[in-house]
Formats: structure tokens, C-alpha cells, sequence
């Protein structure tokens, strides 16, 4: 017996995707007083949330408009009608709103005070339900099509399902992190209803090098650390902050940023240099070398750098000084001296590429910003389909500017959607 095909269910809006961005659409829709439902393939909403801030959420920065844009790095004017609508402000009011108490760390990061991601996903997950948006579980859109009259059919891959919508908003999020749901289905989508994409990058991930570090290394964390990448002579990118030394390379918030830099120049005759030791002159580190050498006269040169760094570094930076590590210290030439200088300074690696996709925490690129009409996330070649998060051509850096242009293009795409399904 063959199966009868499943009645199509009608809403006012169809949101695909169960992310932040898609989350946030169906909520301000549904404030507006529209029926919304979401369509998300994992058995539970937000599991991409759920691992942001390494499980803490850092929902957003508590920086003023003039710092939040100038950690935007790629099409930041696309978000200001966003930004002005729902700004960090409003998202960090909408969050304590909801139940969930907000903190501020360093570098202005705001997480919620439980530390504990899930509980801003179950709060969100709250507001869903008290607002009767429908979230479809286990199942994803296999398409999108719109109709004659403006409306859209978007059939669903579990048991022949199909909903009509009026509006349709794209929050499928991007590339990275497959295993959250995040597979890119929504550039599929938006290639065949006529959008064009910028290319997809992996950004916000681990650089690989070509010298791997002593075995001891890896898994090594130094804070208050300058980097800066070179493509040649050229200074390209320098920050300051921690450093993750790993099997492959380097790693950290930093070194995620400097990532951003190297997706859109590439990796040829790039070097990244480490500043150990950035709050000190070359004349103050010869100084205290010189003091520490003193110390530890009678010592092999290996064992008398344990003043100055973590010890599970000092093997490596023994090497790379090129200095016999059995050396006894009281024998330490000047040279010697001056290279050791030199290493605290500038300790150098070759880039030889970054981490893949589905390491990073972001994907640099998507829906040409172009496309999107930024005052309401609408597209303008389809319209009635509408846009939010990941999937635009627009990203952040880290420190909880991500998580905010999600929310805040979700909740103007829904606003706008919402207004629209007259």
C-alpha cells in the first residue's frame, strides 16, 4: 500500500534553521503576532550554541557601537540598520528578560553568570514555547519553492511533510561544525532561488606552521602574548592576548582572529611572530637575563629558564636558540645572550595554511551582502524570502560579536517578515 501524502500545514512564517539567527527570527515574529515555525534537522535546538565560549555562550561584547564595528572585519556597514534595531544593548536586555543573568569579564565578554550555555538555550527554548512557535524536530527542508501567489511550499524530508508559508527566513548558519547541523544547506537553497555567493573560507581557526613544536608544547597556553603576521616584510595583522601552542600550530582567540587576516591575503610568505615577553624592552629582557643567569650560574643553560617561562616551553626554546642546553650558564656568551633576547621577541613561524572547515568557529563568506535589502534582511531577487546570521557575507571576530549579528539580523528579518504577512 503506498503512502498517502501528509496535508500541507500553513503558517505565516517557515524559519529554517534552529540556531541563534533562526531562533531569534521566530521569536520577533511571533511578538508580532504571527504563527512561525521552525524547521530543524537535530532532535534539540541550538546545539551550536550550546559549544560557543567553549560551553560558557558568550552572547555578546558590551563595547560602544564605534568598537563593535571595528571588530567586523568583512561588510560592516551591511549591519547598521541590524545593529540599530538590536543592538548588544538590547541583546543583552533580551537575554536577562528571558531569565538569565548576564556577567562581564575581560575584553568586555558577556556570558551568562551560570557559565552555562544551556540555560540560554533553554530560555530561548521558553519564549518559543510560550509564544506557540511550532519547531519541527528531526527533519529538514528539502526545498524551498516559491508559488504564484508569494507564498512559499517548503517540503520537509520526514514523512512527506510540506509546510506553507507566506515569508520564508534562511537561518541555516554556515559550514562549520557539521556535526551541530550547520552542513550548508542554506547556500544551496539561496544558489537556487538566483543568489550568488561570495567563496566559503574557514575563519576563526587554528593557523597551521611548517616548525612543529617539542612534544611538551603542545597544549600550552601563554596569555599576555603579542602576535603579528608578516607577508614578507610587511606587517599585516598584530594583536595581543593568549596563544595555544598545538601539534599542528597555534591556536587561541589571537591567533583565531589573525586567521580572519589569512583567509582573505592567503598564506604565501606569510611568518607569525610571537612576543613572549611584550611588556619588556629588549634592554629590560638582556637586564633580567642577565640577573637570571646569575641566579642559576652553576646550572646547564636548560635549567635556568624557569623564572622567565612555563616549562613545558623551554625545551623548544632551547633549540631554537641553537645553544648547547647543557651548557653551564656562567658560560653564556653575550651573543648567546642577545640571540635568547631575540627569541623572547620574535619567535618566529612559517603559516603554511589554517585549520578546515569544519574546525572553525565561523565561515568567511555566503550570501552577497549585496543581495539583501539590510534594512529588513529581505532578499532582492525573492521576495517574501529573508535572510539572518551565518549564511550572510558578514562576519565578526571573536569575542561575542558573532553570536550578536546573528541575533540581531534574526530579529530584524523577522520584524520585517512578520510585518509582510498581511
Amino acid at each position: 500500500m503506498q503512502n498517502e501524502e501528509f496535508p500541507a500545514i500553513r503558517y505565516d512564517l517557515a524559519v529554517i534553521g534552529g540556531g541563534p539567527a533562526g531562533i531569534s527570527a521566530a521569536i520577533a515574529a511571533a511578538r508580532a503576532g504571527v504563527s512561525v515555525a521552525i524547521i530543524e534537522k537535530n532532535a534539540s535546538l541550538g546545539r551550536k550554541l550550546c559549544i560557543t565560549g567553549k560551553g560558557r555562550c558568550n552572547i555578546t561584547n558590551a563595547c560602544d557601537r564605534d568598537e563593535f564595528f571595528a571588530n567586523i572585519p568583512e561588510n560592516p556597514r551591511f549591519l547598521y540598520s541590524a545593529f540599530s534595531g538590536f543592538s548588544n544593548e538590547d541583546l543583552i536586555s533580551f537575554i536577562e528578560g528571558l531569565g538569565v543573568r548576564t556577567v562581564t569579564e575581560r575584553g568586555k565578554r558577556v556570558f551568562p553568570a551560570s557559565m552555562n550555555a544551556k540555560d540560554v538555550r533553554d530560555a530561548l527554548r521558553e519564549e518559543l514555547r510560550r509564544l506557540h512557535v511550532k519547531v519541527y524536530y528531526g527533519t529538514a527542508a528539502t526545498d524551498i519553492i516559491p508559488e504564484s501567489d508569494g507564498s512559499f511550499t517548503v517540503p520537509l524530508s520526514e514523512n512527506s511533510m510540506k509546510l506553507l508559508a507566506k515569508k520564508v527566513v534562511i537561518a541555516t548558519g554556515g559550514k562549520t561544525y557539521p556535526g551541530t547541523g550547520s552542513t550548508g544547506d542554506g547556500y544551496v537553497f539561496a544558489q537556487k532561488l538566483g543568489h550568488t555567493l561570495t567563496p566559503l573560507k574557514p575563519a576563526l581557526v587554528g593557523i597551521t606552521t611548517a616548525e612543529k613544536t617539542d612534544s611538551a608544547a603542545p597544549g600550552l597556553t601563554l596569555k599576555n602574548t603579542g602576535i603579528s603576521l608578516y607577508q614578507g616584510q610587511k606587517l599585516i595583522y598584530t594583536d595581543f592576548g593568549e596563544v595555544l601552542f598545538t601539534h599542528e600550530g597555534l591556536s587561541g582567540p589571537t591567533v583565531l582572529s589573525a586567521s580572519f587576516e589569512l583567509a582573505k591575503t592567503g598564506f604565501n610568505n606569510v611568518t607569525l611572530s610571537l612576543d613572549l615577553k611584550p611588556a619588556l624592552s629588549r634592554e629590560e629582557l638582556d637586564k633580567r637575563l642577565i640577573k637570571d643567569f646569575a641566579k642559576y650560574s652553576r646550572r646547564a643553560f636548560s635549567n635556568s629558564l624557569q623564572d622567565l617561562l612555563p616549562k613545558s616551553l623551554i625545551p623548544e626554546f632551547v633549540r631554537r636558540t641553537g645553544i648547547d642546553p647543557s651548557k653551564r650558564t656562567s658560560e653564556i656568551t653575550k651573543q648567546e645572550r642577545e640571540r635568547c633576547v631575540t627569541l623572547l621577541k620574535d619567535m618566529r613561524f612559517t603559516v603554511t595554511g589554517t585549520g578546515p572547515m569544519d574546525e572553525a568557529i565561523i565561515t568567511l563568506g555566503g550570501v552577497k551582502g549585496r543581495e539583501i535589502d539590510p534594512k529588513t534582511m529581505e532578499s532582492k531577487i525573492v521576495p517574501g524570502l529573508y535572510f539572518a546570521g551565518e549564511i550572510i557575507d558578514t562576519t565578526g571576530y571573536t569575542g561575542g560579536f558573532n553570536l550578536t549579528i546573528a541575533f540581531s539580523t534574526g530579529m530584524l528579518a523577522g520584524k520585517s517578515a512578520a510585518a509582510k504577512t498581511t
